[in-house]
């Protein structure tokens, strides 16, 4: 079996590399990505062994950027765009939301746009405003768009592989601060797919939900909370659209207590899906209402605060202590 220790970031830069090679269609572009590797160096290499054409720098323009693929997409050409950071993202929006969601519809099915839209996203990092935005809430909430977010290693791996082969778009949002996180990655298992949710650790007294960057905080809570005695689950979304109910409603029904867990601002949220899903599915499994721990409602806080800002282990244990114990 062929295992190799990676970091996510290295997992990704494979996943660019096997693409690169197995499809000639697929073309990786956007700011810095080529001879410099990008940002966090995630396109490291791959202009160096596949030549300018392949992988290459675009002027400081997301609407161009995403525009362009576009066109490359409607002409058979499977593009991978990098946005750099979260927030760069925005001036892309009008043509992810108005084109690239839509295209396939417009046109009946005729036109499919096969791309991916790579977003570093989430905070963890000290970055500054514009660096560290949780925006996966503007894309779920546009029909047309598959949302996912790994948080190992492996599944960087597999979900960019998976997105890249997909024939619709998919934006792929990477956690920045899990970037250098590593794990035993293993290229010989069957690919999970895209829409499927995953246990991280089982449990018997609640379910922690969580995606992206606050799985391992929930991975964290869940074994802080075994310290005192209590057994939490941990819910690994990956997919936020297409959604796993089954996966996500059959771990909290087995506990019959959840707690949705994000970096993003709770009002409007992703979080307040999740809970609505669950609560619509699982009430009469419910031994109390499903709780957020999410940031909070102010725009992404400078560097030295933003430990406030994001969801710790107390604060989600706070959340465990309030479903309601004292009815058992």
């Amino acid at each position: 079996m062929a295992t190799e220790k990676l970091s996510m970031a290295q997992a990704l830069n494979r996943a660019l590399r096997d693409s690169l090679d197995q499809d000639p269609s697929v073309y990786v572009f956007g700011e810095d990505v080529g001879p410099l590797g990008g940002v966090f160096r995630i396109t490291d290499g791959l202009t160096a062994e596949f030549g300018e054409d392949r992988c290459f720098d675009t002027p400081l323009a997301e609407s161009g950027i995403v525009g362009m693929a576009v066109g490359m997409a409607m002409n058979g050409m499977r593009p991978v765009v990098e946005m750099q950071f979260d927030a760069f993202a925005y001036p892309a929006f009008e043509q992810i939301a108005s084109h690239v969601a839509k295209t396939r519809n417009r046109t009946r099915g005729k036109v499919g746009l096969p791309m991916v839209i790579r977003v570093p996203f989430a905070g963890g990092i000290g970055g500054v405003e514009h660096h560290c935005d949780s925006s996966e809430a503007y894309y779920a909430h546009t029909p047309g768009l598959k949302v996912v977010t790994p948080a190992t290693p492996e599944d960087a791996y597999y979900l960019l592989r998976e997105a890249i082969a997909s024939p619709d778009p998919v934006v792929f949002m990477e956690p920045k601060k899990l970037y250098w996180a590593k794990e035993e990655v293993d290229f010989d298992r069957p690919a999970p797919g895209i829409g499927r949710a995953v246990v991280r650790r089982e449990g018997t007294d609640a379910t922690l939900i969580a995606y992206g960057p606050s799985v391992p905080t929930a991975l964290e809570a869940a074994e802080a909370a075994a310290q005192e005695g209590r057994s939490l689950q941990v819910v690994d979304v990956r997919s936020v659209v297409p959604f796993d109910d089954e996966t996500v409603c059959a771990a909290v029904r087995s506990t019959g207590r959840a707690v949705v867990v994000a970096e993003a601002s709770g009002y409007a949220s992703v979080a307040s899906e999740i809970v609505a899903r669950v609560t619509e599915r699982c009430f009469h499994s419910l031994a109390a209402p499903v709780r957020r721990v999410t940031g909070f409602d102010i725009p992404f806080p400078p560097p030295k605060l933003e430990r406030f800002q994001l969801p710790s282990v107390d604060r989600i244990l706070d959340a465990v202590d309030d479903l309601q114990w004292e009815d058992q």
